[in-house]
């Protein structure tokens, strides 16, 4: 098993192997100068959902920290739902993807897409999830 070297900066941690998936997809996209945004919306069927993207348009209230050669990008309310977590890229029989493990989150979805916290009273009823 090998070691991830991690670096938590803007109480988001990036792994190496996460930070190596996102260069790859610069790469084969030739988008220069951009960062990784991560973000936390309403929905999915534990609450809140989370979300990437590559970006190209930083704002001036966005949190920006640099891991292991990348950007990442959170906004004002999204790094109230994410401080703490850790993006991960993993390959599994299936083919590969990002994870997010977030110390907030109370329950998650089974395929790890949507979350709640313990400050949503919404969420405490549950809700079955369709994905798997």
């Amino acid at each position: 098993m090998v070691l991830q070297e991690q670096v938590n900066t803007a109480e988001i941690t990036l792994t190496s192997t996460a930070a190596d998936a996102v260069q790859n997809l610069l790469q084969k996209r030739n988008l220069e100068d951009f960062a990784l945004r991560v973000f936390v919306s309403g929905g999915g069927c534990s609450g809140f959902q989370y979300g990437m993207a590559l970006e190209g348009n930083i704002r001036p209230e966005d949190l920006v920290s640099e891991q292991h050669g990348i950007k990442v990008v959170v906004d004002e309310i999204s790094i109230n739902y994410l401080a703490g977590a850790t993006i991960d890229y993993v390959e599994e029989i299936m083919g590969g993807g990002f994870k997010i493990e977030n110390p907030n989150a109370v329950s998650s979805c089974g395929c790890g897409n949507s979350f709640r916290t313990s400050n949503d009273p919404a969420a405490a009823s549950g809700g079955g999830c369709g994905c798997h």
